[in-house]
């Protein structure tokens, strides 16, 4: 009885918001809801952009000549403008290869008109270039020309929570000015547990082109940026992934600035608790995350922290698994506080660390440009030839030789070539590169027309940047 009851109760309210709703009610909470979600997306869709990347690649291979053959490529991803300007946010992924950077703007809908009637709107493409990247991260900052563009502020402070409901913008499989629906699955997930990067999931529509394009919640306030999916059929499943937005916050001025990302740490080395390591040394079952290494005179040295110090929790929030407190680092700015709290035998400490910049090699080559001898005009960037001691200072290069991109220049006749601050030219068309002489003149030999394919090196993974000379 009491279940037939509660059914007829939930068609009774049923009825009473269909019959609201064709009352024209105002106060009906459907049409409060249809309201309030068209005034999202006129908030938020005008920062929306579409990225059309073209480079080139490896075509198929030409089974009578046995060459291999260059192509044109095209890819699409989204972005957002984050600032007046025309600085937007993005995936690295979206601009990664890139020779050419198209931005389509959204053209402002006419007041009172039409589906059908905006459909005649003109899009407005403009050229945009890249700035910088975060590999690790998957962030890139794209830079257009204008002013007073429609944005998207970074700094709205919103706090993303389980359940919420979430927006998901951009251009799926190329289509433009799309919104899908759906709720935040997890604020923070963290997909693989090798790497410390977490993401907010939700289950809103995202696939192969929202790349890169905002999660705003119902307010509009960003909370992500939309990065990757999860998927068997290549197609969404409910299972897409965000950089958080304090993640965006804390990384894109950095890439903005400098071109590339300023880690923050404490000088701590952590290891995780194994069952041998915990009885070998008699450890209590309270943490998995062991202090095994301290940087001498180190900010988590001058606080007071111990090798096998078991980690309890970082700034009042559990880190008592490798990921947690891995995370939670990463997510330290430089200039912040990190309050630890350990394990010490049985006495519980609690020790303020300050957080300090990790050391940047590419931040020296700024004192070795030198804007007359660095340039390569048809490249426009300022190059610095590796030596024996910078090789050496850089650390980590997979080839100790070649010409370092120091800095991009701002020449409207220069080739875009797809290089960024921090990538090492290895070799041009097969010849090897050595000095910026050499380089210099390889580029002056090209000719409309000739395809180029450079072996570089990024973030010390080795790959090929190709392009045809316009």
């Amino acid at each position: 009885m009491t279940r037939r009851t509660g059914v007829l109760s939930g068609w009774v309210w049923i009825a009473l918001v269909c019959w609201t709703a064709r009352a024209g009610n105002p106060a009906n909470p459907l049409e409060q809801m249809d309201a309030s979600m068209r005034e999202l997306v006129k908030k938020v869709s005008p920062a929306v952009v579409k990225i059309e990347v073209v480079g080139y690649g490896p075509a198929e291979t030409d089974s009578k000549r046995n060459t291999a053959l260059i192509e044109k490529q095209t890819s699409v991803g989204s972005g957002v403008i984050v600032d007046p300007s025309g600085y937007i946010v993005t995936n690295a992924h979206v601009v990664s290869g890139a020779v050419h950077l198209h931005v389509i703007l959204p053209q402002p809908m006419r007041a009172g008109s039409s589906a059908l009637e905006n459909l005649e709107r003109h899009e407005k493409t403009v050229e945009g270039r890249v700035i910088g990247v975060s590999e690790t991260v998957d962030l890139a900052v794209v830079k257009i020309d204008g002013k007073d563009l429609p944005s998207l502020p970074l700094d709205n402070g919103a706090e993303v929570q389980q359940g919420e409901m979430a927006f998901a913008f951009g251009s799926p499989e190329g289509l433009e000015n799309t919104v899908t629906m759906g709720l935040v699955s997890a604020a923070l997930r963290q997909p693989d547990p090798d790497k410390p990067m977490v993401y907010v999931q939700t289950d809103a529509a995202i696939n192969p082109g929202n790349s890169g394009g905002p999660l705003v919640d119902v307010h509009g306030n960003l909370i992500g940026i939309n990065t990757f999916i999860l998927s068997q059929s290549g197609g969404n499943e409910g299972l897409g992934f965000a950089i958080p937005a304090p993640m965006v916050r804390m990384i894109y001025p950095q890439i903005r600035k400098y071109g590339h990302t300023h880690r923050g740490q404490i000088g701590v080395n952590v290891q995780r608790v194994t069952p041998a390591l915990a009885e070998g040394l008699g450890l209590p079952d309270t943490s998995e995350v062991i202090i095994s290494d301290l940087l001498p005179d180190g900010p988590a040295d001058r606080a007071g922290v111990k090798v096998g110090d078991l980690v309890l929790s970082l700034d009042g929030r559990p880190a008592t698994s490798l990921p947690a407190l891995e995370a939670g680092l990463f997510m330290k700015p430089p200039g912040s506080m990190a309050k630890l709290t350990v394990l010490r035998g049985s006495e519980k400490l609690e020790m303020d660390i300050p957080v300090v910049q990790r050391p940047h090699n590419f931040d020296k080559l700024a004192d070795l440009v030198n804007p007359e001898k660095s340039m390569v005009p048809r490249l426009g960037i300022l190059g610095v030839e590796i030596d024996r001691d910078l090789a050496k200072e850089l650390g980590g290069l997979r080839i100790e030789a070649g010409v370092i991109v120091a800095a991009r220049a701002a020449d409207p006749a220069r080739i875009e070539s797809g290089l960024i601050p921090g990538d090492v030219i290895h070799s041009f068309n097969g010849v090897p590169v050595v000095t910026l002489d050499g380089l210099r003149d390889l580029v002056s030999r090209l000719k409309p027309g000739d395809p180029v394919a450079m072996q570089i090196e990024r973030e010390q993974a080795l790959m090929y940047v190709s392009f045809l000379v316009d």
